[in-house]
């Protein structure tokens, strides 16, 4: 087995990126305080071909060279807005039968391994503060809740890896 060099990975370009279609996956931080974590988020959704990232609350923005440090570009590549109230851009998304779901430890959460998505359907992922998690009003205005389960003695994990487990899973089933 060889290594593949960057220039055999056959990567699109930012305006290839632009044109593809995109998985009908969008992506919400609330409240995220860490611009390594966004830039994170970013690269993530540039990999998985998000449609769209919102960033909500005191979500830092590109630019910033924090953002940019772990995002690598894809803050050119990867559509986002800010929307200063979740609640608001909830009851937005909802209006356009877009599925909202929460990505919390709550009462009848949803396994990530037991969720299936539904064809033809775009989902909202809701992501939120690094230590208060994703709030409850936007909880209980969500269509669902996913929780990742989770076997160790710690009860959280870094919403960076939160959101690349929550995309890859629900990536590959959408995509399989």
């Amino acid at each position: 087995m060889r290594k593949l060099k960057n220039s055999e990975l056959e990567r699109l370009n930012i305006e290839e990126f632009k044109q593809s279609k995109k998985t009908p996956l969008i992506v919400i931080l609330d409240n995220v305080r860490s611009l390594n974590n966004i830039g994170s988020v970013f690269r993530t959704s540039d990999a998985f071909l998000v449609e769209k990232i919102y960033l909500c609350g005191i979500t830092a923005t590109p630019p910033h060279k924090d953002i940019h440090k772990t995002a690598l570009g894809s803050t050119e590549t990867v559509d986002w807005e800010y929307v200063e109230n979740i609640m608001d851009l909830i009851h937005k998304l909802k209006a356009e039968k877009i599925k909202v779901i929460s990505i919390e430890q709550a009462e009848n959460a949803t396994m990530l391994n037991d969720f299936l998505p539904e064809l033809n359907t775009t989902y909202a992922l809701v992501f939120g503060n690094e230590v208060k998690g994703v709030k409850q009003e936007v909880v209980s205005a969500s269509d669902l809740v996913l929780e990742i389960p989770q076997f160790g003695t710690k009860h959280s994990l870094n919403i960076s890896v939160s959101v690349g487990v929550v995309i890859w899973d629900v990536f590959s089933k959408m995509k399989g």
